[in-house]
């Protein structure tokens, strides 16, 4: 088998291994931790710079092995008991890739989105529902997401297996404040408008052909009073009177892809 190729770390004490937890636990700024074979596949088609893999002695995955090969990692196997010390999730896959942390694009290609529309997302501290937006605004074509202090960290194990793989290929900004990002919005001639349940405007009948910044808040606290009389429009999703409240990437969703709609079909 290919694991016979490949240097075996047999303590648990091993640095490498050390400091693979680390990362994982978010203790290290400069790497992520990406565990599971679906997102090691994802990680190995974007342009994440991969530089450490560690392998379970009974995975099976050639193919993938092959490929960290390829794009130049050091590889190490282990034992499945050893494994399961630096492995997050309950079920471990038996593979775990240590990589660059992305950073965004000294300056946002605004015009890169499939739609017109760059994300704002403030203080979606649950890494999980963070996970879950970026993989529909991916979906709907949006390349540029601004993230606020106070956020989960996108590239964070849950956030990663949530957005499955979508973080690798966006352009994400983090620990913008909101008021860098509505002056980013104004520099780049972007209408700024916010979901807010309270809003008289229907998402339905804004023109989402012209290039906006759309702004989100958390599902317990969405946007401020004061950041919301800082935009130039805010929009609401209508309900039925027994719902309180929609998951925050079902809301995403639905306001990017009635945009994608529209600039689809022009309006």
């Amino acid at each position: 088998m290919f694991v016979s190729k490949f240097e075996k770390i047999t303590s648990r004490e091993n640095h490498r291994l050390a400091r693979a937890r680390k990362i994982r636990d978010g203790k290290n700024d400069e790497h992520i931790f990406i565990e599971g074979k679906r997102l090691a596949a994802e990680a190995l088609r974007s342009p994440v710079e991969i530089v450490e893999c560690f392998v379970a002695g009974d995975f099976s995955g050639d193919a993938l092995v092959e490929t960290v090969v390829s794009r130049g990692a050091s590889i190490a196997t282990v034992s499945s008991k050893l494994f399961d010390t630096i492995a997050q999730t309950e079920s471990p896959q038996g593979i775990v890739l240590i990589a660059m942390r992305p950073t965004a694009s000294n300056k946002f290609a605004f015009s890169k989105s499939r739609i017109p529309i760059t994300l704002y997302l403030n203080e979606i501290n649950n890494p999980s529902n963070l996970g879950a937006v970026l993989r529909t605004a991916e979906a709907a074509g949006v390349a540029n997401i601004l993230i606020s202090p106070g956020s989960a960290d996108p590239f964070s194990p849950k956030a990663l297996r949530a957005s499955m793989g979508s973080a690798f290929r966006l352009n994400i900004a983090t620990e913008i404040s909101t008021e860098h990002a509505i002056a980013l919005a104004r520099e780049n001639k972007l209408i700024t408008i916010g979901a807010d349940a309270n809003a008289s405007v229907s998402y339905a009948d804004v023109d989402w052909s012209s290039p906006r910044m759309l702004m989100i808040g958390s599902e317990a606290h969405g946007l401020s009073e004061q950041h919301k009389k800082s935009l130039d429009e805010l929009v609401s999703i209508s309900m039925a009177n027994e719902v309180e409240s929609l998951n925050l990437a079902v809301s995403v969703g639905v306001i990017l892809f009635e945009a994608r709609r529209q600039n689809a079909n022009g309006r």
